[in-house]
């Protein structure tokens, strides 16, 4: 009843934990879980990522989208300058402006009880002094190193791996790692409350690296970075209302497929009408999202015209017993972590980081521990395409935050991890608590699919057998995979407003952990 932290972690949520029981709130306790799980979960975010918020606080939900632009001087032309038709997955030219940092100032100094210096030191500690590498953690450090080994070959790269493989090697289950530079960064952001890293040292370090290694950013792109407070934009599924961050962030895409889905009848989980629905629906919204969605002053059609009832009814119209080839509609115009906290009081905080590919571009600013995002791989180089590459542009941005409400109450905080799989790791997760009945662990910790693109979809290998032949029969492309990592990891508190108790539930797909109080 005190307090709960759920996140991918075990280290981060007792850190989280901590801060709540040393008299933070949940907005606290959210940042010191994720300024830690930049340290203990490096192969997934860092100081040099992007962060999103939703927060639940004194009867009213507040969004945060902590997302970075593309450097002012980058452009189409000087991309295909240097060779590439698309844009890169590693070095300088994916690298957006990181937008984490802010994030933990601006929560902070809205919304927290303690001082950053306090709700950091946990996370300090840890790259200061090390901690026992967990299981999941060393299997995707493992294959990010041997990865990074092959195909990273530029002298602007050995920093990654004096950080990352200071032993020549990925560091493997138990074994401890620390990062001073990490330490010292995360202190740095503490002291001067973000100023050092837009404003001041850091900004200077990264801009330095970039200028000597054939980077875009500079130190006015650093200093013109701030976190912006946005609406949360939802609609209305079966009487609740399914919350997420108004685009660039792709929760629109979870949205537009509940918002379709409503106008259907489910009454079994598990039935192969559900899941070819499902899967049909999240098609239709995705291709949607793939061409409408970017930086919000680029788009072409605004959140009202895709959310419309009108145009989730014509989609849904597409929807036969056949899978079907997806294509985007024209809807009529009209008017990489996460995290969950909440407290006693009733705040409640969804927060997401990342960045992007695992530990991003590969880049890391020389001593810092700062390992750089590379979030502009979503750009395109198609000039007529709405997510267009141009310097200062966001991009269209996969990490979205979820919340579910009641009437007037928050029922609490929910999201699931994992590039494009996040807004179908939403649906279903809703879906299973809504429509099915599921409490939070079963919720997460049932089966799940993925669409890939046209009609293949992936499934886990515990998905039903019988249904993924009965969908394959459909004219699905059916793929069982292996592992679950591909799947998303996701984390859930759901409140009792007439009690106050909250019930969670974390992934089993990692190290996930539910700290409680």
């Amino acid at each position: 009843m005190n307090g709960v932290v759920a996140t991918s972690q075990p280290l981060a949520a007792q850190a989280g934990l901590e801060i709540l029981q040393k008299g933070g709130n949940a907005i606290d306790a959210a940042i010191a879980t994720a300024a830690c799980l930049t340290v203990c979960e490096p192969t997934s975010n860092g100081i040099g990522g992007d962060a999103f918020a939703l927060v639940w606080t004194k009867g009213k939900l507040h969004g945060l989208n902590a997302s970075g632009r593309a450097p002012k001087n980058i452009s189409i032309e000087k991309v295909k300058e240097l060779g590439h038709d698309e844009m890169p997955k590693y070095g300088w030219i994916p690298v957006t402006v990181p937008g984490a940092p802010g994030a933990w100032v601006e929560l902070s100094k809205r919304f927290g009880k303690l001082p950053l210096k306090e709700v950091l030191k946990q996370a300090i500690t840890y790259a200061e002094e090390g901690y026992p590498v967990s299981p999941t953690l060393s299997r995707y450090w493992r294959k990010a190193f041997l990865q990074f080994s092959d195909e990273l070959k530029g002298d602007e790269f050995k920093h990654w791996f004096d950080t990352f493989a200071p032993n020549g090697y990925a560091p493997s289950v138990g074994e401890v790692w620390k990062s001073q530079g990490h330490a010292d960064t995360l202190r740095s952001i503490a002291e001067t409350e973000g100023e050092s890293f837009y404003r001041g040292e850091i900004a200077e370090k990264i801009a330095a690296f970039a200028r000597e290694t054939g980077g875009f950013i500079t130190e006015e792109d650093l200093a013109a970075y701030k976190a912006e407070w946005v609406d949360p934009i939802s609609i209305n599924y079966r009487g609740y209302d399914v919350w997420e961050i108004p685009p660039n962030g792709q929760g629109i895409v979870a949205l537009q497929a509940l918002n379709i889905l409503k106008g259907f009848e489910f009454t079994r989980k598990e039935s192969l009408e559900t899941y070819h629905k499902q899967i049909e629906t999240m098609k239709l919204a995705y291709v949607d999202g793939y061409k409408h969605v970017t930086d919000p002053e680029h788009m072409r059609y605004t959140v009202r015209d895709i959310l419309s009832d009108a145009y989730a009814k014509e989609r849904r119209k597409l929807i036969t017993t056949e899978a079907c080839m997806p294509e985007p509609g024209e809807p009529s115009t009209g008017g990489t972590v996460y995290l969950a906290t909440a407290d006693k009081e009733g705040n409640m905080v969804s927060f997401i980081q990342s960045n992007y590919h695992g530990f991003g571009s590969g880049l890391v600013v020389p001593g810092t521990g700062i390992a750089l995002q590379n979030r502009g791989n979503n750009f395109s180089l198609d000039a007529n395409h709405v997510n267009a590459l141009e310097g200062g542009k966001k991009t269209f941005h996969t990490i979205i935050p979820g919340f579910l409400t009641k009437g007037d109450q928050a029922v609490g905080p929910f999201g699931v991890m994992g590039g494009f799989m996040q807004p179908q790791g939403h649906v279903q997760v809703i879906m299973n608590s809504i429509d099915f009945g599921l409490h939070p662990q079963a919720a997460l910790d049932a089966p799940r699919w993925q669409w890939i693109k046209g009609k293949t979809v992936e499934v886990e290998h515990r998905f039903p057998h019988h249904f993924a032949e009965a969908l394959a029969f459909q004219g699905h492309d059916i793929r069982i995979a292996v592992e679950t990592n591909n799947f998303g990891r996701g984390q859930i508190i759901w409140r009792n407003p007439d009690t106050g108790v909250m019930v969670a539930g974390t992934e089993s797909r990692t190290d996930g952990a539910i700290a409680a109080w």
